[in-house]
């Protein structure tokens, strides 16, 4: 898998450089050339360290940087540039225009690309949401959730700084609760450890409760022992009740509020192929009433139409998992192509799902699709 992918990756890299050096710096001296191709160079490295396994986060990181921020830019300047000249061939007062043009349009891909790569995916954003419910106790008319998702903290490695500053925004909205609804990690248990320090001072009244994602089982990881994926999975669950969080596995909790409840429920991670089906819903229902008012965490919002929708009466479901796939243009995302479902608040009769577009990814890249902290506010 690691390589055809590097070979397609390589073959994206190489022919837009080739075409590049032909047509353009031919004539110009040697040092241009090999100033042009340093990130080339620097592809190539990452691809050989990453093809060889090295288990560090940056050549698959700085692969992506340099194919996001260079490769495709120059690729789209050299389909552009190639149809320049073949309408040239007839409208030759057409060659220079098109040449800026083709320059125009690049240089845009690169400065956007350069922005997502780094202001954009710590460009944290508050999402307010009122959600309103007929059937909501009184007591909880206000009552205020959080919402954050898909942290990916492996992603960050050991710089905490943008992590301490969603805790201290979370802890700022004053929330009844705190969910957390799954990807806390990329593969492994480890990648917590930084970050244990500050996740641990978030803090609402009744708590913070969290589920698992498909990145927290590590099935995207290679261990050396044949029981290594199981392990790890332990070490976090443990690691996230270190934290003080209550990790729900097919269980739900009763907050009470008075003469009045709502029940929370959580399970493991259900999604469409090829994530994996983990969890049980009828499990976590089990032992509550059919009339208490129920929201539940799920982390892939394809459960919602799967499952939840047709056997449950499950008034509200909180996702996250599709980060709007860290690209969103106004109010369209390319993540449409894979979820009908896939960022805000959707409504089927008086059910209701929110999803959150998330904190992190496994690239380190947003563009448009703001890591986001949302404030969920019930309203009778």
């Amino acid at each position: 898998m690691r390589l055809s992918l590097a070979l397609i990756f390589i073959s994206v890299l190489l022919l837009p450089d080739l075409y590049i050096l032909l047509a353009f710096f031919r004539r110009r001296r040697w040092w241009w050339a090999l100033l042009h191709e340093v990130p080339l160079l620097l592809a190539l490295a990452s691809a050989g360290a990453w093809m060889g396994g090295v288990s560090a986060q940056w050549p698959g990181q700085l692969l992506f940087f340099v194919i996001v921020c260079f490769s495709l830019p120059k690729l789209v300047f050299s389909v552009l540039s190639l149809l320049v000249s073949g309408v040239a061939l007839w409208a030759p007062q057409c060659r220079k225009p098109g040449l800026y043009f083709s320059l125009f349009v690049g240089g845009c891909m690169l400065l956007a690309s350069v922005y997502g790569c780094s202001l954009g995916r710590h460009q944290l954003t508050v999402h307010q949401q009122e959600l309103h419910f007929s059937d909501l106790p009184a007591a909880f008319d206000g009552y205020k959730i959080v919402q954050i998702s898909d942290l990916h903290l492996g992603t960050y490695g050991h710089q905490t700084r943008f992590i301490e500053r969603v805790v201290r925004e979370v802890n700022a909205q004053n929330p009844d609760l705190i969910v957390v609804t799954g990807d806390l990690v990329n593969i492994k248990a480890e990648e917590l450890v930084a970050f244990q320090s500050c996740l641990s001072q978030l803090h609402a009244r009744d708590g913070v409760m969290t589920i698992l994602g498909n990145h927290d089982y590590g099935t995207y990881g290679r261990f050396r022992e044949a029981d290594g994926q199981a392990k790890n999975l332990e070490k976090l669950k443990r690691g996230e009740r270190a934290l003080g969080w209550d990790l729900l596995l097919d269980e739900h909790r009763f907050i009470h509020r008075g003469t009045d409840s709502i029940a929370l429920l959580g399970v493991q991670n259900i999604g469409a192929p090829p994530f994996p089906k983990m969890g049980s819903l009828e499990q976590a229902l089990d032992g509550v009433d059919s009339h208490v008012f129920k929201i539940l965490l799920s982390h892939d919002p394809s459960h919602w139409r799967m499952e939840v929708l047709p056997n449950s009466n499950i008034q509200l479901m909180l996702a996250g998992h599709t980060h709007a796939m860290q690209l969103k243009l106004g109010h369209w995302s390319p993540a449409i192509w894979k979820y009908p479902e896939w960022g805000g608040l959707y409504q089927e009769g008086d059910r209701q799902l929110f999803i959150s577009t998330g904190i992190g990814g496994t690239i380190p890249f947003r563009l448009g699709a703001a890591p986001e902290i949302c404030v969920l506010t019930l309203r009778k």
